[in-house]
């Protein structure tokens, strides 16, 4: 039983591919990461390269797989008993810089636990999130006035604007380059924006298709515009798209700290699949 470690997108699909692909819900940002370091190279999310690992049982079979695109913390799928501590002492050894981790809540505190005992660092939990998976798309009723558009390069300003609100709304600080991120979605139509009496008033985006699944993400309507409706379209209409381009699966997280988010995916359709909880590390 041992992990392996490797910064290469194709080595990572190659071994671990079939186990993620089983579970395609679960594992879209896995997927998706190596999706587009894949497409993009492996600088797609910064400076330094993600590093995909997987845990292999003796009988050859994969059986758990991490991803870490760094500052975010190290993403684990269900961890095999005593592969936590493994799986540290590899990181340690490589040198990576681990700021914390994200898993479903008994296997980050597990790995936890285990980088406590070997670095001294304690961890807080910084976040709690949930994924959902699209069933039956119920639009809003009734709908908002207005209807989606894909953005396009004219659009770079006012995206280069909302995705910086929508960073800073969500404490995310190790986001990647605005203007990167921007052109990676523009490439394959990922950034969509809802329009109401000939102005911009949401966004909504997609991750890339990987395994028969769309991820929707970010979600973000200005202050002034919301209660009105518009984020929910945006959503509704991003997930249409998807569902006509021929995606099995739907998917979406949300914070769980955050009722009306939550309350806004089930009225879509939207139905809850597994919570997660991120731990972040101190020394």
């Amino acid at each position: 039983m041992s992990w392996t470690l490797t910064d290469s997108a194709h080595d990572y699909l190659a071994a671990a591919g079939d186990f993620l692909r089983a579970d395609p819900v679960r594992n879209t940002i896995p997927l998706t990461v190596a999706e587009t370091v894949r497409v993009r190279g492996p600088r797609a999310f910064g400076e330094i390269a993600p590093l995909f690992g997987w845990w292999r049982r003796p009988d050859g079979e994969i059986a758990a797989a991490l991803l870490h695109t760094p500052p975010y913390p190290v993403l684990l799928t269900a961890l095999p008993e005593d592969s936590a501590r493994p799986l540290a002492e590899k990181l340690i050894a490589r040198r990576r810089e681990v700021r914390g981790v994200n898993a479903e809540e008994g296997n980050a505190a597990a790995f936890a636990a285990v980088w406590a005992g070997l670095t001294g660092a304690g961890a807080e939990e910084f976040l709690r999130s949930r994924l959902y998976s699209l069933g039956e798309l119920r639009p809003p009723e009734p709908p908002p006035g207005g209807a989606a558009r894909l953005a396009a390069d004219a659009d770079r300003d006012l995206l280069s604007l909302w995705l910086a609100a929508f960073s800073e709304e969500i404490s995310d600080e190790a986001g990647r380059d605005g203007d990167e991120l921007i052109d990676d979605r523009l490439s394959y139509g990922g950034l969509t924006i809802w329009e109401s009496g000939g102005a911009p008033v949401s966004l909504a985006g997609v991750n890339r298709p990987v395994a028969g699944t769309v991820r929707v993400g970010p979600v973000y309507t200005p202050p002034e515009h919301r209660r009105l409706g518009y984020g929910g379209a945006a959503t509704a209409a991003v997930s249409r798209t998807a569902l006509d381009s021929g995606a099995d699966n739907v998917v979406l997280y949300t914070d769980q700290a955050n009722p009306a988010s939550n309350a806004l995916y089930q009225r879509l359709g939207f139905d809850p699949v597994e919570e997660r909880v991120v731990l972040r590390f101190r020394p």
